[in-house]
C-alpha cells in the first residue's frame, strides 16, 4: 500500500507536485530584476512546503479543529442532554442520555450526570458539577469527557453556547489536505512597519456577528504592482507583538477561491522597521473548518483591493 502524502495523494504524486512547483518558483527567477538565487528559492520552497505538511498535521490531530461535530446556543432553562432525539440538546454522538443542564438566569451552569453515561471531568468519574464556561484568551472550559469525546460551554461575548468534541468525527477522518495557490515568491513581501505610540482599541466582529474588543499596535505598508497597501494586525493573546503579529484580511479572492470571512496570516516581529508578509502561508479561520466553532472575521480597514493568488483556497470543503 502506498504511503499518503500530505495533499491526499500517494507520496509519488507529492513529489510530482514539487517538481512542478520548484519550476514555477525557479522560473520567477528569471524574471527581470530578480536577485535571489535559485537555491534560495530551493530552501524556500521546502520552507513553504514544511510549514504546509505541519499545518496539516495540527488539523489531522486528534485535538484540531476537524474534532468538532455539534454546537448550539443556550437560554436561562433546562436541557436534557445526549445523542438520543429526545433530548432537548441532541449531540451527534456518545451516550443516549449525557445528563441534565441547568442555566440560571445569572448564566450560571451546572450539569448532574446519568450515571450510565460513565462520564468523567478531569479524569475523575462524574455526578454533578458546575460547568465554566470557556472564554477565549481567558479560562479554559469545565469538561465532560466520555471516552474520547467531550461537551462543554463557551461564552462569545453575551451569547453562551456549547460545544461538542469527537476525534472520531467523520470529517476528520475524511479530510485529505485543502487546496493551495501555487506557490508564487512574488506574495512573500517586505512590508515597512508603523507602529502606534500605544495600541489602538478596535472592535472586530466574529462570524456569528457578535462584537471583539482588540488591540491595534501598529500598521504593514507594502506595494504590490506600483500600489501601496496597508494591514493591520491584532494582538494575539497566545503570542505578544514581541513574539508574532496576526494578521486578519481578505481580498478580491475571498467568497470565490478563497474563504469570504477572512484569512489568516502570522508574520514574524518587526525587525529594523521591517515586516516580513508571506501571503504563501495565508490559512483558512477555524471557521472555515467546521461551523461548530466561532472566530473573527477580516474589519474593514484589512479588506485589500487586490487579489491575493496564494495561500490557501476554500474550494475543499465542498466535497
Amino acid at each position: 500500500m502506498q504511503k499518503r502524502g500530505c495533499f491526499g495523494g500517494s507520496v509519488g504524486l507529492y513529489k510530482l507536485l514539487g517538481v512542478v512547483l520548484l519550476a514555477a518558483v525557479l522560473g520567477a527567477c528569471d524574471a527581470p530584476g530578480s536577485a535571489v538565487s535559485a537555491a534560495d528559492q530551493q530552501q524556500y520552497l521546502r520552507d513553504v512546503e514544511q510549514w504546509r505538511a505541519q499545518r496539516l498535521a495540527s488539523l489531522r490531530a486528534p485535538e484540531g479543529w476537524l474534532s468538532y461535530t455539534g454546537s448550539g446556543r443556550l437560554k436561562t432553562g433546562a436541557y436534557r442532554v445526549g445523542s438520543a432525539a429526545s433530548n432537548d440538546i441532541v449531540l451527534p454522538g456518545g451516550p443516549a442520555e449525557l445528563g441534565f443542564l441547568q442555566v440560571s438566569k445569572d448564566g450560571q451552569a451546572s450539569i448532574d450526570a446519568n450515571t450510565r453515561a460513565d462520564a468523567r471531568m478531569n479524569g475523575q468519574p462524574l455526578q454533578r458539577a458546575v460547568l465554566v464556561p470557556g472564554v477565549a484568551h481567558v479560562n479554559e472550559a469545565s469538561r465532560v469527557q466520555v471516552g474520547q469525546s467531550e461537551f462543554y460551554l463557551v461564552r462569545t461575548g453575551s451569547i453562551l453556547g456549547w460545544r461538542y468534541r469527537d476525534p472520531q468525527s467523520p470529517r476528520r477522518l475524511a479530510f485529505s489536505g485543502i487546496e493551495h495557490f501555487p506557490v508564487d515568491p512574488k506574495w512573500n513581501v517586505r512590508a515597512r512597519w508603523n507602529p502606534f505610540p500605544k495600541p489602538k482599541q478596535a472592535v472586530l466582529l466574529t462570524s456569528i456577528g457578535t462584537p471583539l474588543p482588540a488591540l491595534v499596535p501598529g500598521e504593514a505598508v507594502f506595494e504590490v504592482g506600483g500600489r501601496s497597501y496597508h494591514l493591520q494586525p491584532v494582538l494575539d493573546e497566545a503570542a505578544p507583538v514581541s513574539e508574532r503579529l496576526f494578521f486578519l484580511l481578505s481580498d478580491r479572492t475571498s467568497g470565490r477561491e478563497t474563504y469570504g470571512g477572512a484569512r489568516y496570516l502570522y508574520a514574524a516581529p518587526p525587525k529594523d522597521g521591517m515586516v516580513q508578509l508571506d501571503f504563501n502561508r495565508a490559512e483558512n479561520p477555524p471557521c472555515a473548518l467546521t461551523p461548530h466553532v466561532v472566530c473573527p472575521i477580516a474589519p474593514a480597514i484589512n479588506r485589500l483591493d487586490l487579489a491575493v493568488t496564494a495561500g490557501e483556497k476554500f474550494q475543499y470543503l465542498a466535497q
